[in-house]
């Protein structure tokens, strides 16, 4: 096996702020109207046209009637409370923000051989020293690192599975080069991923096992279904299928900036992350300003904020989208549900995940907000003989929670191991 080096960390010195979390001012907007819109719907709650929420509605009713009874004293105490309450809020937010970006944590695992490269992609070794384990190779999203996959010591799905007794073989897309401005999926999956399939190959000898996650998934099982005879399995995390399920006003949004992110996409050769990282936050605009203000109520040296900051260095250090992927999975995938709708094609051949004849596990998060269950669940379902198994956690909360060792690694493990051993 190749001699492992320390990496240089990929996160800045603590003398380096951070820049995240990436785009803050987008983040920054977004709190500070909540918080404003909040002042702005007193008026129209005052004179009782302010329609509420039906769950809400007994409780603010009887709030109103308290303060019309205190008369314009008692209102006005109110909205001085909510100015203060509002204020408060914004600087938990900036606080959290601040702390975050000079927080001295460093990632600093040591550095895996990359035993293949083609362009910007490698593919790196995970096997423990002497290891005989079956092979599985993981592949991860193309528009975050590879390495949300191999976070921390404490956090790290290839390092569990290597522990495990198997051979993982990790591929890192990195962000696309020159070469990689024009590719399509097809590009990824019938170029690069081919390659590194033949590549294992005939390294170990052995058929190897492919696991996906999130984006991921939907790469690798285009993989299986075009290589069935050179694959013994197939396990699938948080991989989203029906990208309408629970999320069809994204798609009508999507469909709506089409034009402006394909003028985008023209001048830049790619969609940039900012702009993804936009597009993310739109699934829940308060997210950042929750996690951040709660952020800044934490020990700086726990091991909760350690963690925090860990995954909040990979969540800002995503990659641009190279311009016709962006094309393919922005308008195709969630702008007019294509997987679903079966128009998927790979290299001119449906993507039918009712073709494929092979052990598959899918593992499904019960809380997850970007690849819901709805979304995950039609793909598990095509695919007969498929075994589906809910997590608790959330889209990365299954990868790196408390439970991951006991709800993700562990039975992911065995039953890599079950289907690579048949």
């Amino acid at each position: 096996m190749p001699h492992r080096q320390a990496r240089a960390p990929q996160t800045p010195p603590p003398d380096h702020p951070r820049q995240g979390p990436r785009p803050l001012p987008l983040h920054l907007l977004a709190h500070a109207t909540t918080l404003m819109g909040s002042r702005a719907a007193l008026p129209l709650w005052k004179s009782g046209s302010l329609p509420w929420n039906p769950k809400l509605a007994a409780k603010a009713a009887e709030l109103k009637a308290s303060l019309d009874a205190a008369g314009p004293d008692g209102w006005k105490c109110f909205e001085d409370a909510i100015a203060a309450e509002s204020l408060k809020r914004h600087e938990a937010v900036l606080d959290g923000v601040a702390l975050y970006r000079h927080h001295r944590h460093q990632r600093d695992l040591p550095h895996m051989p990359a035993l293949w490269r083609q362009g910007s992609t490698r593919l790196l070794d995970y096997r423990l020293p002497d290891s005989a384990g079956p092979p599985v190779l993981v592949v991860p999203s193309l528009i975050n690192r590879c390495y949300i996959l191999d976070l921390s010591r404490r956090r790290s799905l290839v390092r569990a599975l290597a522990a495990r007794g198997l051979s993982p073989f990790l591929v890192d897309w990195d962000a696309p080069g020159e070469a990689e401005r024009d590719f399509t999926l097809t590009d990824y999956i019938a170029g690069r991923l081919d390659r590194m399939l033949d590549y294992i190959l005939a390294l170990t000898g052995q058929k190897p096992a492919l696991v996906g996650y999130c984006m991921g998934g939907d790469l690798a099982l285009a993989l299986a279904l075009r290589r069935s005879a050179d694959i013994k399995g197939l396990a699938l995390l948080a991989t989203p299928w029906n990208f309408h399920a629970g999320r069809e006003a994204h798609g009508k949004l999507l469909r709506a900036l089409g034009p402006g992110l394909d003028a985008l996409i023209k001048v830049t050769g790619t969609l940039p992350l900012d702009i993804l990282q936009a597009l993310f936050a739109s699934l829940d605009p308060g997210l950042t300003a929750r996690k951040f203000a709660a952020f800044a109520r934490l020990k700086r040296r726990s091991a909760r904020a350690r963690d925090f900051v860990a995954l909040e260095d990979w969540a800002n250090d995503g990659v641009d989208l190279a311009g016709p992927v962006a094309r393919e999975c922005l308008s195709g995938w969630y702008g007019d549900n294509d997987t679903m709708m079966g128009r998927w094609r790979v290299e001119g051949h449906v993507v039918d995940p009712a073709q494929l004849k092979m052990p598959m596990l899918a593992l499904i998060p019960e809380r997850d907000r970007i690849v819901p269950p709805e979304s995950a669940l039609p793909l598990a379902r095509a695919v007969e003989g498929a075994k589906t198994m809910m997590v608790k956690g959330g889209h990365v909360g299954m990868l790196l929670s408390a439970r991951a060792g006991s709800e993700v690694y562990t039975p992911l493990a065995n039953w890599l191991k079950r289907s690579l051993l048949q």
